[in-house]
């Protein structure tokens, strides 16, 4: 709850009408949502504009509105108005974080954001009540309205924190206040804006220059561009890694594997299995383990969830379709996710043929075409046969070297299906991974 006066306070706005002290039970972007009490935050979005619903909003018992424009004659309901309503919705959750003295954790990277927040907020949940984002809720809009549902009966708090723009991670960072900073890698991801790795780690660091006290830092020092940072930084960081030379303070060696699942000892003592599949997982789970610890979780308690962990819906998932295997891993692609998917493909034990399915990975800029052709050429060594769609990469499948006549192209993920049914004919004990970018709709594969 808020006081209309504390949302001035926050957003720096111009009470119009209303009282000061008039009492704001939460706030919505949607006015569908809005119950007696709460506050109406008229956003424009890409599809509609939250001030012509305002209206709508103040007829379903809205206690405040807040807006950029002219709300009309709206009696004695308070209007705030302020110069942008989604700085405003990101100034009030500020607000509101600041009201609550728990550990805040945040967590950015080129790849496996979601899973390693997922995964950090399973094992902190044995100790506490934890507010996450859900889903990949981690935008200018997403990330505040998870921090809008703050309150006193949690006790931690994870966001993840994503970006294709400059400047992002920096925004978001100064909304979250985190006390815990991690950053999982930094891989070819976004660069048609962010031009090149140099442009992604500049990015990504800037949520460990806007750390709050105690401004711990939990760092990937595998990741070459992160590895470079750990050498130069004044304040050392925590540092994960593999290997048993490896000079991390939580380390995984005597690393077994069976069907792309993984079992590791910390440090040569403590072990540890996961019950997901992919090697990135080791990296990401280190990660959960050294948040956790940092908190004090005990370990008994760090085991029993990461053995109880399941990763997100389009990420490494198995489905059996038609009798065969397929690791749905649809969510989206970039080179570096998709080198640990093939990984993982190249590394299960399976019966029959290895097939991959793959789409455009969008966004890369200038080097987007030579990416591809790299990816391509990897996946149709691992694979007896690789279906590749979209135009990028039917535009690379041209200039690739292919060690065999494995590869067909085709338009879309719906061709791709029929030529899994007819072309190739599917079969029991087949695996497929299928990946590609978000647009690409990779899922479609699965719609038999």
């Amino acid at each position: 709850m808020f006081k209309v006066e504390e949302l001035l306070k926050a957003t720096q706005g111009k009470l119009i009408s209303g009282d000061t002290e008039t009492i704001v039970k939460g706030i919505s972007i949607d006015s569908r949502e809005i119950k007696k009490g709460m506050a109406f935050i008229a956003i424009k979005g890409d599809n509609f504009d939250g001030h012509d619903f305002i209206r709508k909003s103040a007829e379903r018992g809205a206690g405040c509105i807040i807006t950029e424009r002219d709300a009309g004659r709206l009696g004695n309901l308070a209007v705030i108005k302020v110069k942008n309503t989604i700085l405003a919705l990101g100034d009030i959750a500020r607000f509101n974080r600041n009201r609550y003295n728990i550990p805040v954790i945040a967590v950015t990277g080129s790849n496996g954001k979601t899973t390693t927040k997922d995964m950090i907020a399973g094992v902190l949940s044995r100790d506490f009540k934890v507010l996450k984002n859900e889903g990949t809720k981690n935008n200018h809009i997403g990330l505040p309205l998870t921090l809008l549902k703050l309150d006193g009966s949690y006790g931690a708090a994870v966001l993840e924190i994503g970006t294709n723009h400059f400047k992002e991670v920096d925004y978001l960072s100064k909304i979250a206040c985190a006390n815990i900073g991690v950053i999982i890698n930094i891989g070819p991801s976004h660069l048609e804006h962010f031009k090149d790795l140099r442009g992604v780690f500049k990015e990504k660091f800037d949520l460990i220059k806007n750390l709050r006290a105690p401004a711990i830092a939990v760092l990937n020092a595998d990741d070459l561009y992160l590895k470079k940072e750990l050498m130069k930084s004044s304040k050392r960081p925590f540092m994960i890694g593999i290997g048993i030379k490896n000079k991390s303070d939580y380390r995984a060696s005597d690393i077994l594997g069976s069907s792309g699942r993984y079992s590791f000892r910390l440090n040569q003592r403590l072990k540890f299995a996961l019950n997901v599949p992919g090697y990135y997982n080791i990296y990401n789970s280190l990660i959960a383990i050294a948040v956790a610890r940092i908190l004090g979780v005990k370990h008994s308690s760090i085991t029993a969830a990461l053995s109880d962990f399941k990763l997100p819906k389009g990420r490494l998932n198995f489905l059996k379709i038609k009798e065969a295997l397929f690791i749905d891993d649809t969510y989206n692609s970039n080179p570096l996710s998709l080198k640990q998917a093939l990984r993982l493909l190249e590394e299960i034990e399976a019966p029959g043929r290895k097939i991959a399915v793959i789409g455009d990975m969008l966004e890369l800029g200038a080097g987007s075409k030579k990416l591809h052709i790299k990816a391509i050429e990897d996946a149709a060594n691992i694979c007896d046969y690789l279906i590749v769609t979209g135009r990028i990469c039917k535009l690379s499948l041209k200039e690739a070297r292919l060690p065999k006549n494995n590869v067909i192209p085709c338009g879309n993920s719906l061709e791709a299906q029929e030529i899994l049914l007819k072309k190739i004919n599917l079969q029991s004990g087949d695996t497929v991974l299928v990946k590609g970018s978000r647009m690409m709709k990779m899922e479609e594969v699965f719609n038999f």
